[in-house]
């Protein structure tokens, strides 16, 4: 084990357990989860990281990395209506169908039929509304705001992974000097798991779990993928496909949402210089997963640090760390011409937040977006 495998391993979990944090906890904000339920779901999706990527690096003898969903956690916050219990059936439901996915090759053939850029006109639309609250939160509080902008501008000139982490940290000494927050009371429980009954509400798995599984599949999986083949590494799609979709149907009875393949972190973990010899890089995965599950344990002294802040400090290291997956989303809704008012469609419905039926808005954005784009199919057929 070579010391560059450590410090990669560090790296890439660090940054991204800080970059989205805030996210996470913004998100079981939304759904009503109380302060034990919250901090079970931080542990739980820790656990679960750790587990399959022990587990598929071990395996597969390939550098298996996995993260949360990021974007999915974005959807989650930007839901309405929805209590914990429905949104922990809909997080089976998520899981279950990435799982599903590896096994039935027709529903893997209905999921890569929906073009590209409907689906990041989806994740787009849904990302929007957290980096625009930046400027908004900027506005109303700027002596809390603006030094963290400020700190997220600087860092990035010189190391743009870092830069969110930088924000949180920032965000964290200026809650607790004078953002008036208090330090607080921290009782260190190792076995911080609680259970949460699912509820398989229909409207909420159509306008929620649906969702979080096409984002998941499309803006984390395949990019995933992708990384693990740029670095010369065949990824066994199914396997960990099968692996991430069990462990977040089962993680998910602990309040976590989904887990998936990682594609910026795992870029950490995957070059020349963390080992030289690309068929030993695999154990890479293995000291990743010993940090997620130390994160995980820590859950009891990090999350309660957090959560004292100021809901805006959150807020804005929230929607900072959303800026680059919203550049990306933006750019692959609108590159392709044939597909580019079908996506635009996605977006504005999906960025509206509207809500009909107890289905949320990114459904619905999803249905418009695929119904504009058999519309033109159609048009295109007939001229």
């Amino acid at each position: 084990m070579r010391f560059s495998m450590i410090s990669a391993a560090l790296v890439a979990a660090l940054v991204g357990y800080g970059s989205t944090i805030a996210l996470i906890l913004a998100a079981a904000a939304a759904v009503g989860a109380d302060a034990a339920q919250t901090a079970s779901w931080v542990a739980a999706i820790c656990f679960a990281k750790a587990i399959g990527s022990a587990l598929l690096s071990t395996w597969k003898k390939v550098p298996m990395v996995l993260a949360w969903s990021t974007p999915g956690a974005a959807l989650i916050a930007a839901s309405t209506g929805v209590n914990i219990h429905q949104a922990v059936g809909a997080f089976i439901f998520a899981g279950l169908l990435i799982a599903l996915t590896a096994a039935i090759k027709p529903l893997n053939r209905a999921v890569s039929a929906i073009p590209t850029g409907v689906a990041s006109g989806m994740l787009a639309g849904v990302l929007l509304p957290f980096s625009m609250a930046v400027a908004t939160h900027a506005a109303a509080l700027p002596a809390l705001v603006l030094p963290l902008i400020a700190i997220f501008l600087l860092v990035r000139l010189f190391n743009p992974l870092m830069a969110v982490l930088a924000a949180l940290i920032g965000g964290l000494g200026i809650a607790f000097s004078y953002g008036g927050a208090s330090l607080p009371q921290v009782e260190m429980d190792w076995t911080s798991l609680t259970f949460v009954s699912p509820v398989f509400d229909p409207a909420v798995l159509v306008g929620l779990g649906l969702p979080l599984y096409l984002v998941t599949m499309a803006s984390q999986n395949l990019p995933g993928f992708a990384v693990l083949r740029a670095n010369g590494y065949e990824p066994p799609v199914a396997a960990a496909l099968g692996v991430s979709g069990l462990l977040s149907s089962v993680s998910a009875l602990f309040g976590a949402h989904t887990i998936n393949m990682a594609a910026i972190t795992a870029a950490i973990c995957l070059g020349d210089d963390v080992h030289p010899d690309r068929t030993q890089r695999w154990k890479v995965g293995l000291v990743y997963a010993l940090v997620w599950g130390l994160l995980g344990l820590s859950g009891p002294l990090i999350v309660p640090a957090i959560l004292a802040m100021p809901p805006a400090i959150i807020a804005v290291v929230a929607g900072l760390a959303l800026i680059p997956p919203l550049i990306g989303a933006l750019v692959s809704a609108f590159e392709v011409p044939a597909t580019r008012f079908a996506a635009a469609a996605t977006f504005a419905v999906s960025a509206s937040g509207v809500a009909a039926f107890g289905v949320g808005a990114a459904f619905w954005g999803l249905a418009a977006g695929l119904l504009v784009y058999a519309m033109d199919a159609l048009r295109s057929k007939l001229k």
